[in-house]
């Protein structure tokens, strides 16, 4: 029988893939200068640090590592990952469980709670990559609204009196993609409606630590009296997104729903990866690591900024203090989708701002990421980028 017969299950219909890999094909080609991705800066990956660390746990400890290892993770980094995230989120977790990237803790938490049609509440726009997982578990994705300060609370608390959702999916510190920030004032009324409405909040929060102004904000997670939030950390931005390396912070219960989930995906994550990070943690290598890479994106992010500054009237963008991204809105009259092939034929890509969008629509908007390129390539691609826009202008 030919494998045209074949049907794929349903979970499927209606979900094509990440737009940003699509996008990763088309900006292979050499010279390309890509604002479309979310790397990491190349100079920001401790290589050579980690190769020694890799070196020095696998001779002190090599046959346990090399081993099958527990799902609930690596237990020196469980010890040294508790410390840590307790003293990032500013309260006693009472469990953490360490997983491939804070990717998986998002499947996984999808795993343990969604059944299909279940509701789930999110930013609009949001992080597509989540967004995929989420239409795969067959969610219902339903927006609140935002302005510039996140999500708005009394909005928050209209979609949950009509749509009854089983969780609210929020990126609260420079969030992916807008590079919005939730305000203080807001953080722990999301986690009371959590609790009073029985909606657990996923609180993913990769980039708070690459904060370039400004003061660093409690986790909601913080404000959690009833065990409703779970915090999805992740050293992908911080230390090496190739490590894989994330973990969940919450209620054993919902972790231990988790870890089971986990069990029939990889058993567990990569030992050698967990043992890299817990010598991060032990040794106290973050906060200078971490300062040193914050200081170029800084650079990085007001060279991006001084030329948006320049765009064509009717341009506007956010001013993050800090994280990866810049989310730019362009007259309503311009198609992002469109102008991206124009922009690749003169080797610069973005990511067109509709993808993030859970209900699509706004094709004038789009994404641009500046850790992945120099200052002067960012230059050289912005003023592509100006030009094409501003063709579509006239």
């Amino acid at each position: 029988m030919n494998l045209d017969s074949l049907q794929f299950a349903s979970r499927f219909d209606g979900v094509s893939g990440s737009a940003i890999r699509e996008i990763f094909k088309l900006i292979a080609k050499p010279g390309m200068i890509s604002f479309a991705g979310g790397n990491p800066a190349k100079t920001a990956l401790p290589d050579v640090l980690c190769a020694e660390i890799a070196k020095e746990v696998l001779q002190q400890n090599g046959k346990a590592i090399l081993q099958y290892g527990a799902t609930e993770g690596y237990a020196p980094l469980l010890e040294s990952l508790k410390t840590y995230a307790e003293e990032q989120l500013g309260c006693e977790l009472p469990a953490v469980l360490p997983v491939t990237g804070s990717t998986q803790a998002m499947d996984l938490l999808c795993k343990a709670l969604i059944n299909p049609g279940d509701v789930i509440l999110v930013e609009n726009p949001s992080f597509l990559g989540n967004l995929q997982c989420m239409h795969l578990y067959q969610a219902r994705l339903v927006p609140v609204e935002s302005d510039e300060n996140g999500i708005i609370v009394e909005k928050l608390e209209e979609a949950i009196k009509t749509h009854h959702p089983k969780m609210l999916y929020t990126i609260p510190t420079f969030q992916n993609p807008t590079g919005k920030t939730l305000a203080a004032d807001r953080r722990q009324p999301i986690a009371e409606l959590a609790a009073k409405y029985g909606m657990v909040v996923a609180e993913d929060d990769p980039y708070r630590d690459l904060r370039y102004s400004g003061t660093p904000l409690p986790s909601i997670k913080s404000f959690d009296k009833e065990g409703w939030v779970v915090f999805l950390g992740s050293f992908s931005k911080i230390i090496s997104p190739g490590l894989r390396v994330g973990f969940m912070a919450g209620d054993p219960r919902i972790l231990r729903k988790c870890t089971v989930g986990k069990q029939s995906a990889d058993v567990h994550t990569s030992n050698l990866t967990q043992a890299i990070v817990d010598q991060f943690l032990r040794r106290n290598l973050l906060p200078e690591h971490i300062k040193a890479i914050c200081a170029s994106y800084k650079e990085q992010m007001d060279a991006m900024m001084e030329e948006l500054n320049t765009f064509p009237q009717g341009t506007t963008y956010t001013r993050p203090e800090g994280g990866l991204f810049i989310w730019v809105e362009l007259p309503e009259h311009i198609n992002a989708l469109e102008l991206l092939q124009k922009c690749v034929e003169r080797k610069v890509a973005y990511v067109p701002g509709t993808h993030f969008f859970c209900d699509g629509g706004h094709e004038n908007t789009l994404r641009l990421n500046f850790s992945n390129s120099t200052v002067e390539q960012i230059h050289k691609g912005m003023a592509v980028l100006r030009e094409v826009i501003a063709e579509a202008s006239k």
